[in-house]
Formats: C-alpha cells, structure tokens, sequence
C-alpha cells in the first residue's frame, strides 16, 4: 500500500486525524526546510555551516526529532535567503 493511500485510511479515524493536524505545522516547517535546502543544493553539513549549527542539528530538525529554538529557524530562514514569517491566526469557529 502506498503512503498517502494508508494516511488516507488513517485519517479516518478521528482521534488519529486530530493528532495527525496537531503536528502538522510542524511538519510543514519540515518540508520547507528540506525543499528549500535542497533547491539551493546545501547539503546538512553546508547549512549546519552557514547557520553555525551541527550537521547532526540539521539533521535532528529535518526528521522531526527536535524543537529547534526560533533563534535557529531564523538562522536557516537567513541562510536559504527567505524571510521566517511565524504567525498567530485565529481558529475558525
């Protein structure tokens, strides 16, 4: 079974569906990330260099093993030559 046919079976499910738009934020920093490093062709360690952060920071914060602090995020934003824009919406309803 292919990945997005199992999340699809998986969001049925509510309970699952609710954590799942819980992390999703976070995993969208995550893609972003990745896309944007690999558009530029840094590799971690190149990023890592440019930010003053270990590759193995990269690395944690490219798997979603690690809450990176904002410092950080803007030191990446910075070295992918983008602009970190974080902010508050209010929830609908």
């Amino acid at each position: 079974m292919e990945w997005e046919e199992f999340k699809k079976e998986l969001l049925k499910d509510p309970e699952f569906k609710k954590e799942y738009e819980k992390l999703e934020p976070e995993y969208k920093i995550i893609r972003q990330i990745l896309s944007l490093r690999r558009k530029k062709n840094l590799t971690q360690e190149q990023l890592a260099k440019l930010t003053g952060a270990k590759q193995s920071s990269i690395a944690r914060i490219e798997s979603g093993r690690h809450n990176t602090s904002l410092r950080l995020l803007e030191r990446i934003a910075e070295a992918l030559d983008t602009e970190l824009d974080i902010r508050f919406i209010p929830k609908a309803g």
